[in-house]
């Protein structure tokens, strides 16, 4: 990059472009620069005075240009630099239309250098101040951050125009065709809670489940990780507030090794050669599979961003098309970290809305999928909605879908009859399935000594199988009752 970070030539060619081709030039433009895009304070000043101009007219001319920057508060320019024949003389350069934008994308690299460097200096700055007690991951935050933003700067401004919803519809579909799948989405191992929130969690949105304290979330968030990472191959990171990875060591491997979570954590396996075996061959299936762990407890929620994108960057790279392969970010759960992630005017409802619009665009601008985890309010243990989640408006707007992970009651158990099992999936909220009817649950077995849940029928389709052994004949199910 040349000294100055900065291109006279091209902003000239700006400023004479907009002068010489009006309000055309100008909407080709100004979603991409500023005033603050220009380097000299002239250049800023004509710039500020052509848009002023543009919003009361299609064209521009020196006139108006003069009278504006003395409405503007720029009299002390209107001297010689300001003078007609100055102006005239100025914007005296021959600009094709179809050029002006590629000069606006100069510029505009240009300023992006300058913020780098300018941030670089900050970051210079605020390293020299470091007292020591900074952890690692607090150090690389304050380089990271900074630059998250910028790095995505240009992709973001410039290309992007409408098109006709019909194109390229064709070449989708075509697509589809030569691509059939059963989940749209990563699949999370419970094939109804897959089709009820639209085929699995889809990149760049994050799927949420709420549940009151020592419900089995973090089981069930350890189930879906390793489906993911053993039957689909696919990298999964679960960020942990609360488990140790040794409380994740005896839960998996019991799930693995179908021997009893307390005789691991114990170390008693070993006293049945058997279980000793067993217990040892799922240690080995464990360490060959891509399913990473990181406790966050502690973190602000920005360092926990920087973890994820350096994860990514590190274990799951990118395709021939710059696109981040398949992964699963699983976050267990949304909560307040870090006495810096709130002030006194914000309370903690607050910040989970944040943190969910932190985390939602984080999967849009990397293009992955991500499971969420929240805590139910009181009115968790008898509601089923929304209301569930204390200051819920922002979560539920931005997730992908909300689904309530909670026991199944005494009295669900008795009239679901069967072996239905002990607890349920509650889908709430869907952006892209087709949920589930009104009423109606997932059943789920959760067997905690082996770390492991298991979907059973829904509640309709349990009371379909139940009238079915009691009759002797399959009354059928209306539509607006089935499931799916």
């Amino acid at each position: 990059m040349k000294e100055g970070m900065s291109s006279p030539a091209s902003e000239r060619a700006i400023l004479a472009g907009l002068f010489n081709h009006g309000i055309d030039a100008h909407i080709d433009v100004d979603d991409l620069i500023s005033a603050d895009t220009f380097t000299s304070e002239r250049n800023q000043i004509i710039y500020s005075c052509l848009e002023k101009v543009f919003e009361t007219s299609q064209t521009v001319d020196i006139p108006s240009i003069i009278s504006v920057a003395d409405s503007l508060g720029y009299s002390s320019y209107l001297g010689e630099e300001f003078s007609k024949d100055s102006l005239r003389e100025f914007f005296d350069v021959d600009t094709e239309l179809v050029n002006i934008r590629n000069h606006a994308k100069k510029i505009k690299k240009y300023e992006i250098g300058r913020d780098i460097r300018n941030k670089a200096q900050s970051v210079q700055n605020q390293i020299s101040e470091m007292k020591g007690d900074e952890t690692v991951d607090e150090l690389i935050s304050i380089a990271e951050s900074p630059f998250h933003e910028l790095s995505v700067a240009l992709s973001s401004s410039v290309e992007d125009k409408p098109v006709t919803m019909g194109s390229g519809a064709t070449e989708y579909v075509e697509h589809l065709e030569e691509n059939p799948c059963d989940n749209v989405g990563i699949s999370s191992g419970f094939y109804r809670f897959d089709t009820a929130i639209g085929g699995g969690f889809r990149r760049k949105g994050v799927d949420l489940i709420g549940a009151r304290a020592k419900t089995g979330k973090s089981m069930l968030a350890d189930n879906v990780a390793m489906h993911v990472s053993s039957n689909l191959d696919i990298p999964v990171l679960i960020l942990d507030t609360e488990m140790s990875i040794e409380d994740h060591w005896n839960r998996i491997l019991a799930n693995l090794s179908g021997v009893d979570i307390n005789k691991i954590s114990s170390g008693k396996f070993a006293q049945e050669s058997a279980g000793k075996e067993k217990v040892y061959q799922a240690t080995e299936k464990l360490k060959g599979l891509s399913f990473y762990h990181i406790n966050i407890a502690g973190r602000q929620f920005k360092e926990t961003l920087s973890i994820i994108r350096r994860w990514i960057k590190k274990e799951v790279g990118y395709d021939e098309n710059g696109r981040t392969n398949d992964c699963l970010v699983i976050y267990d759960y949304l909560k307040l970290m870090d006495a810096s992630d709130i002030n006194s005017n914000m309370a903690e409802y607050q910040v989970l809305g944040f943190q969910i619009t932190g985390l939602v665009n984080f999967t849009i601008k990397h293009d992955i999928a991500c499971l969420a985890f929240v805590q139910l309010n009181r009115d968790g243990i008898t509601k089923e909605s929304t209301d569930a989640i204390s200051g819920s408006d922002r979560l539920v707007w931005l997730c992908s879908s909300f689904t309530i992970f909670k026991n199944k009651s005494d009295e669900e158990i008795a009239e679901d009859q069967g072996q239905t099992g002990n607890k349920k999936l509650v889908c709430v909220e869907q952006r892209h399935g087709a949920g589930l009817a009104d009423y109606d649950y997932i059943n789920l077995t959760m067997t905690g000594n082996l770390g492991r849940i298991e979907e059973n029928s829904t509640k309709l389709e349990a009371q379909k199988e139940n009238k079915i052994n009691t009759d002797g004949f399959d009354n059928e199910i209306q539509d607006d009752e089935k499931p799916f």
